[in-house]
Parts: C-alpha cells; structure tokens; sequence
C-alpha cells in the first residue's frame, strides 16, 4: 500500500512508538533522564512537517521501567515535557503522551498492543477517529496496536526483529513524513 493511498488531513491522528521512533532506541535498557533521551536523526524535522499534516499528535509508548524501580513517574513525566519542549522549540507538536508503566506481565494491562492508551487519547480527543490514524512504530506490538484498532500501520525498521506486516515500512519518522509531505 502506498503513503498516497492513506489521503492524510487535518482530519487525521498521528501516534507515535517514542523509543526508536522519537528517540534512540537502548536496546537491552531504559531511558532514564533526559540525558539519556537522544533524538533520531530528523525527527524534530519530521514533527515540524507533521504538525503541518496532522490535527493531532499522540505518543503512546510502554515504559516498564517505572514498574521495575528503575525510574519514578515523576522523572518520566519530566523526561516527556523535556521531549516537549524541544519538538516545540523546533517548529513541531504533540498533543498528548500516554505511557504504560506496568510489567510486561501486568494484568490487566495498558501495554502496547492492549488499546487502552488509544482508547484514553479518545476519551480526551472525542473527534479522533481510529480509521482515520496512523500508528508509526517499530515493534510487533506496535503493529498489532494500530492493527487492531483499524489504523494504518508504519514500521520504522531497525535491528528489531519483526513478523506484524505494516502497511507501510520506512527506515526512519522523517522519511515517512517526506513521502506524506512530497
């Protein structure tokens, strides 16, 4: 399926996966500070070009980190608004950011592919309408989430195995968003 065929407005919702998407992937750990918090190479240029695309902008990542001890959600939420700021600062938006701080193992469960932060976001965001979303991500699970809800799917490729086939798969936030954008 080819980007033209989503026929992206203002109408649409753009939900962002945060690490390996927004941000450099740790593999094998966690963000913990906003040190540690580095951009992939042009995603601030890509939000910039998606709050031009977009009506609304919505990160909805899993943080087990919280539910692990490593991190206080209190110094998420701070690395969040640090995120903020400087897609702000650069021309760019988000509207929202849900986090799953629960155990991979939690039940019930907000974690990704579990709807519930989509489900939040619509709670906050009554005119969002799921077939009229694309979920950027760079896992199954993210994949499966906006499988199921009846979005569009986009796989940012990386050293992440995978075998959720997306509709789409780029090698980075700003190639999508230059494909939308062209």
């Amino acid at each position: 399926m080819g980007v033209n065929l989503f026929n992206v407005d203002h109408t649409w919702t753009l939900f962002l996966d945060r690490d390996g998407v927004i941000n450099q992937r740790i593999f094998g750990g966690y963000v913990l500070s906003s040190e540690s918090f580095v951009f992939e190479p042009g995603v601030l240029s890509a939000l910039k070009m998606s709050n031009q695309r977009f009506g609304k902008i919505i990160v909805v990542t899993n943080q087990q980190c919280v539910a692990l001890g490593l991190l206080s959600e209190t110094a998420l939420a701070q690395i969040h608004q640090d995120m903020i700021t400087q897609v702000t600062t650069h021309g760019g938006r988000i509207d929202a950011v849900y986090a799953a701080i629960d155990l991979k193992i939690a039940n019930p469960n907000r974690r990704k592919p579990n709807p519930a932060m989509a489900l939040e976001a619509k709670l906050k965001f009554p005119e969002l309408d799921f077939s009229k979303a694309v979920m950027v991500g760079d896992t199954d699970s993210d994949i499966r989430f906006g499988r199921e809800l009846g979005m569009k799917t986009v796989l940012v490729e990386s050293k992440e195995e995978t075998t959720a086939v997306p509709d789409l798969s780029v090698n980075s936030l700003l190639e999508l968003m230059n494909k939308l954008c062209a």
